[in-house]
């Protein structure tokens, strides 16, 4: 069965996005990582912020712009929002909850997992109780400023066990399990 796993690459003081979302602090430490590279492998299917899907693309002018992973993944893609488009997107489903979204999703990845990707969406699973494990790259960069990886205003406190830790060459990769 599917579990579901936010992923995200984060700066060291904590932002997945600069101010206003922007993307292209990351563009600079984008390089070789064989954790995100068999990750990858490993999604049957995403579950994306509408924010996350509408927003900025690291890979803005190279290969692999305007897809998941940099081109490094392809398949169905369930995006959460309340305003779907009226044009159809290949391989997008728009999805108006999360518990109609999750289910969508998890479906479609089998025995995989569904990535979720947005800070957003991200919460509102950790609420649901229904995020299973975080992957983070920790990025040698400090933003200051942007889209926290974890944001609940008045605190919440999620104890997460560590499962992996690696080191690549622009980052620090940390696996952890959501415990229970």
């Amino acid at each position: 069965m599917a579990r579901l796993l936010y992923s995200a690459a984060m700066s060291l003081d904590g932002f997945i996005a600069g101010h206003g979302g922007d993307m292209s602090w990351l563009a600079d430490h984008l390089g070789p990582n064989q954790e995100v590279d068999e990750l990858a492998g490993r999604i049957g299917a995403l579950l994306v912020g509408n924010r996350t899907f509408r927003g900025d693309d690291p890979y803005e002018g190279r290969p692999g712009e305007g897809e998941a992973f940099g081109g490094g993944w392809s398949g169905p893609q369930f995006v959460l929002t309340h305003h779907a488009p009226d044009v159809p997107v290949p391989g997008v489903t728009f999805v108006g909850d999360l518990a109609g979204g999750v289910a969508a999703a998890k479906a479609a990845a089998g025995d995989r997992y569904v990535n979720v990707l947005g800070a957003d969406v991200a919460r509102q699973c950790l609420e649901a109780g229904l995020l299973d494990e975080v992957f983070v790259s920790v990025v040698p960069v400090l933003l200051g400023d942007g889209v926290r990886l974890f944001d609940h205003p008045g605190g919440t406190r999620i104890r997460l066990e560590t499962v992996a830790v690696s080191q690549a060459p622009n980052a620090t990769n940390l696996w952890l399990r959501v415990a229970r």
